[in-house]
């Protein structure tokens, strides 16, 4: 029997273990067709039907129509940076910002090397981006409100869809949160993010835009950074990232075979409980976050010094507990606890903190 391990990884994350394990039966002959997924052209009938297949499957999961188009793209969020006011903030419009951490700085990054014009409507930097901003003020001319829906890094999360002014649209960062409990999705103009932490392996990234939006959209633009150029070929204007494509597909059936994405928050959330129940009645653990703004992705905590928290993660590692060091920019811990993390993984994190903390307090 093969040994698998407890996956706390921030990203590329853990994948179903059933959809690995279909993924190696089709390695050699996808459907008897006597060839890898890995070796097919992207434009035969084959691919063709995989990409149809993962794109109306994410369209369902999401309770969305025809009136809105997924892509698969490559170069990560990163790309969606630059990309998104580069195709929707002319020059007489701000790019709207609610800062809550990294990854929103970097998209804010992007639109300052490009000259263009933005307003930050609401920023938790003041404290360390350990909070969600419940207010915030709009720019007299807002192309768009840009939001970052789960933050990776520090642990935070929205747990309301923010409402905006009619005809101002609301673009979101989910790279890290996507589909792991309901939203009203409809209330999104454009979605993006890096599919390596809830829908697949790293290489593909999901861009869902409402029709509407691409009214708005500017023109001239290389060819490459048009979402149209993507758009007009079904996601393979040049050879997208198909054997990526083909598992998200894949571990989109199985957040579906596992209730949708209602399943996901049940049994994410209960998850989370195990490891939030632990630092809530504790001295020695510590979190980061505010407690109504603390993500179910990504529980970021603190232990009481620094050569602890090296002890607790090289310890974890001899129980199969990997990938628990904090990311760099801030230290500390951090269990990432993704959709296809099994409950089984929480519970014998939680396990392990218990008898560290008795061992070591």
């Amino acid at each position: 029997m093969v040994k698998r391990v407890y996956n706390f990884s921030a990203g590329p994350a853990v994948l179903p273990e059933s959809v690995l394990k279909e993924v190696q039966q089709e390695l050699l002959s996808y459907q008897g067709k006597g060839l890898s997924v890995l070796e097919m052209s992207h434009r035969s009938t084959e691919f063709k039907q995989i990409m149809e297949d993962a794109r109306s499957r994410m369209l369902k999961l999401m309770g969305l129509g025809d009136d809105y188009v997924a892509l698969f793209l490559q170069g990560g969020a990163s790309t969606q940076f630059y990309m998104i006011p580069l195709n929707f903030l002319p020059d007489d419009k701000e790019a709207n910002f609610i800062n809550t951490g990294a990854w929103s700085t970097k998209a804010i990054k992007e639109v300052k090397k490009m000259g263009k014009k933005l307003h930050i409507a609401a920023s938790s930097e003041d404290k360390d981006f350990t909070y969600i901003p419940k207010e915030w003020q709009l720019s007299e001319n807002p192309a768009y409100l840009h939001i970052t829906t789960n933050n990776t890094i520090r642990g935070t999360e929205w747990k309301t869809d923010p409402d905006v002014p009619a005809g101002v649209p609301l673009i979101a960062d989910m790279s890290s949160n996507f589909l792991s409990k309901p939203l009203d999705f409809s209330k999104y103009d454009l979605m993006y993010g890096g599919a390596q932490k809830n829908i697949g392996p790293a290489g593909a990234t999901f861009v869902v835009i409402k029709k509407s939006l691409l009214e708005k959209q500017r023109e001239g633009l290389a060819t490459m950074m048009d979402y149209q150029t993507h758009i007009q070929k079904d996601s393979a204007f040049n050879t997208p990232p198909t054997f990526a494509i083909y598992v998200i597909g894949k571990v989109l059936k199985w957040i579906e075979d596992n209730g949708g994405v209602s399943g996901m928050q049940k049994r994410n959330e209960e998850k989370a409980g195990y490891i939030y129940d632990i630092l809530d009645n504790s001295d020695f653990y510590r979190g980061t976050v505010v407690k109504e703004d603390r993500s179910m992705m990504n529980i970021p905590f603190r232990l009481p010094t620094e050569e602890l928290e090296k002890k607790f993660i090289a310890e974890a590692a001899e129980h199969d507990l990997l990938t628990l060091k904090g990311h760099r920019s801030v230290g500390g811990c951090r269990a990432s606890l993704y959709n296809s993390l099994p409950m089984e993984a929480a519970r014998k994190l939680a396990e392990f903190m218990q008898e560290f903390e008795k061992k070591n307090s």
